[in-house]
């Protein structure tokens, strides 16, 4: 039995929620959000709550019913407060700057690197050494700034890169004479 799946969802003020088949629509103050659940889970709205029930006693069935539970209220959670993810850029003079709605930084190589936000997100340098991603889908906040770090990852010998906040990079000792 799933402990996750069998969880109802709560649904806050503010927040419609539309169940027509498989589809669930989710709409909040910071946008809207919809997402086909798979075949072997039935979604149902009791009152103020979302209730995922599973089809059959099949395995898939059991794996579909909590993760479609947790990506359901991933939306419902986005559309109230919505995600965001910091990075940190570490190394001597690497920096981020805006560039219009565009992120532009520099990161060691011979040309700064521009990346423009998919829709949905965006992008705050409060600091030159911090990025803040933020949007209502925690899926393309999170795969954004995979995108982000994989530009320039953390290298265990001098720790420099880009690394989320509060990422403990493993360092390494370098060459002995």
């Amino acid at each position: 039995m799933s402990r996750i799946g069998k969880k109802p969802i709560a649904i806050p003020s503010g927040v419609q929620v539309t169940i027509s088949g498989q589809a669930v629509t989710v709409k909040g103050p910071k946008g809207q959000l919809a997402w086909t659940l798979a075949d072997e889970v039935t979604p149902a709205q009791e009152g103020d709550a979302i209730v995922l029930s599973k089809r059959d006693e099949s395995q898939r069935a059991q794996a579909m019913w909590g993760l479609s539970r947790t990506l359901v209220n991933n939306m419902v959670v986005g559309v109230t407060k919505g995600y965001e993810e910091v990075l940190e850029l570490v190394g001597v003079g690497y920096r981020a700057a805006m560039k219009g709605q565009a992120l532009s930084m520099q990161l060691g190589f011979s040309h700064d690197v521009d990346v423009k936000p998919p829709a949905g997100i965006t992008f705050a340098v409060p600091r030159q050494t911090e990025i803040r991603i933020s949007g209502i889908d925690k899926q393309l906040v999170g795969e954004t700034a995979a995108r982000i770090r994989r530009i320039r990852p953390p290298e265990p010998y001098n720790g420099k890169g880009v690394r989320y906040s509060g990422e403990q990079v493993r360092r390494k000792e370098g060459k002995k004479k």
